[in-house]
């Protein structure tokens, strides 16, 4: 079974993906598929066994030629597994890792106490904020992050 990746790199390349759309209405061979698309037969034989090795569509002989259709089940488990990971990524509401423990949010009660002490020694809560390195935190980023707390790990290193 191919990896996710290797199916999204397929599915990446406009004229990939105008080649699936199509071959979800009918089934073609490559003659049809380059004159539709206005590129070369060498082109969609390219194409073809790139969407072939991420196993996204299947061809059958008919004679002389080659007929494509798409692999509908497996571009829905391509769906489905994005489906996942966005369902993941809603769920986490913790932006530091310092929070999980064998795979579970620590104690909530606990976890604001910590989120502000704990912040820093891992990574920012708001990297997007910072300008730089962690040492080049201007007072308002400390503040805004810390609050008025001392213990930023930045503070002593100006200070130095």
């Amino acid at each position: 079974m191919p990896s996710l990746p290797l199916q999204l790199k397929a599915l990446a390349d406009g004229t990939r993906l105008e080649i699936i759309k199509m071959l979800l209405n009918h089934d073609l061979c490559a003659g049809a598929i380059a004159s539709r698309l206005g590129i070369s037969r060498a082109a969609v034989s390219q194409h073809m066994k790139v969407l072939r090795e991420a196993n996204l569509v299947t061809e059958e002989k008919r004679g002389y030629w080659t007929h494509y259709e798409v692999d509908c089940s497996e571009l829905n488990r391509v769906a489905e597994e994005l489906s996942c990971l966005a369902d993941q990524g809603a769920r986490s509401k913790h932006p530091c890792f310092r929070f999980i423990r064998n795979g579970k949010f620590i104690n909530q009660e606990n976890l604001e106490k910590r989120r502000v002490k704990e912040m820093c020694k891992c990574c920012c809560e708001h990297p997007e904020k910072l300008k730089g390195k962690p040492e080049d935190c201007s007072p308002e980023q400390i503040k805004e992050c810390h609050g008025d707390s001392g213990d930023h790990p930045c503070v002593s290193k100006k200070e130095e």
